[in-house]
């Protein structure tokens, strides 16, 4: 699978820079939602760039370690709550209905058989990841299998005409091993990237990180981003990095949601940095990780709104100031067609 991510076309950007600045208000006044704008028009190579089939992505997978205690939730709310997705009844539904976006649940490994569903990608790649305090969570082969399904359900989109895709994710667990990709991916110490995940108390949250420390001192601490993943990674996360590659080179936006989301994304820019030019940081996560990933990334967020939920419940939230950035560049007049006069 190649990694390589081809960088937008910076040619168009005095041009587009140019039909931003002559629209009528003061230069600069429309805030982030200006530098929005340019990053979308140059991303589809368009001085009038289109939103077109928006589809929310929702990668599901089990991680062995969850039975050993590192989340406060039992390994089962992860085909229940998939279940839940497919009936229409959790945040993500709630806020890809809102906002006009498909949803698509993908199963890369969950520890349960649901049959054929709609609404439902069956790509499973096993019934959960090993258990990484004892052996890596998923060997070579796995790990290029989840990363390749991925580019092809995000090309498979791009090809229908999909220009916008939202990520997010569902695994009891993942919060840990989001946690230790972030500790080898990042350089931070461990104990910085962890947080309380689903809710763990001032107890359970001690555990997580004597847990996290035996993994560490069992599989290293890889700086390379395959192994990493092959390591530490959940099936969802590494599905999820192969299909923001593959939403990328297909010139596809990409909106980031949180945590976990983000972790897959340091995958995925550790294999091609390229990769951040298509991608719009939805918010800045309450899990005390989040906040390092972005530095590491160097990456500013749209809003900062409190949000721990995953699901991709921020990159659903933020999807009308996508829609508001692109419509001003479109609809908004210039000083010259408003025959408005410009600045002394």
């Amino acid at each position: 699978m190649s990694f390589a991510i081809a960088r937008p076309d910076q040619n168009l950007a005095a041009a587009l820079q140019r039909r931003i600045d002559t629209k009528t208000k003061p230069l600069g006044a429309l805030g982030r939602l200006e530098a929005l704008a340019l990053q979308i028009g140059l991303v589809q190579q368009s001085l009038s760039p289109t939103l077109q089939q928006p589809h929310m992505l929702v990668f599901a997978g089990d991680h062995g370690a969850a039975k050993a205690g590192v989340s406060a939730y039992p390994q089962d709310v992860t085909w229940q709550m998939v279940e839940n997705f497919l009936a229409g009844g959790a945040a993500i539904n709630v806020f890809a209905r809102q906002m006009g976006m498909a949803l698509s649940v993908i199963d890369a490994g969950v520890a349960h058989d649901f049959g054929e569903r709609t609404g439902l990608v069956s790509a499973k790649i096993a019934a959960g990841t090993a258990n990484y305090l004892e052996a890596p969570a998923m060997d070579a082969a796995q790990r290029d299998q989840a990363l390749a399904r991925g580019r092809e359900l995000a090309s498979g989109l791009a090809r229908q005409g999909c220009t916008v895709i939202g990520f997010g994710e569902m695994g009891i667990g993942n919060t840990a091993a989001a946690s230790l990709l972030t500790h080898c991916l990042s350089g931070v110490d461990l104990d910085s990237v962890i947080g309380r995940g689903t809710g763990l108390d001032d107890a359970g949250l001690a555990r997580k990180r004597e847990l996290l420390a035996r993994a560490v001192a069992r599989g290293g601490r890889p700086a390379d981003p395959l192994e990493a993943l092959s390591q530490y990674g959940g099936f969802e996360i590494a599905m999820m990095a192969g299909a923001m590659i593959g939403a990328a080179q297909a010139g596809t936006l990409l909106l980031i949601d949180g945590f976990i989301v983000t972790s897959a994304l340091l995958v995925a820019h550790a294999l091609s940095p390229e990769i951040l030019d298509y991608c719009v940081f939805a918010h800045r996560s309450h899990e005390q990780g989040h906040a390092v990933q972005l530095a590491h990334l160097r990456a500013e967020p749209l809003v900062e709104l409190d949000l721990r939920l995953g699901e991709g419940t921020g990159a659903a939230l933020v999807y009308p100031l996508v829609q508001a950035a692109v419509n001003f560049l479109n609809e908004m007049a210039s000083f010259e067609s408003a025959g408005v006069s410009g600045k002394a």
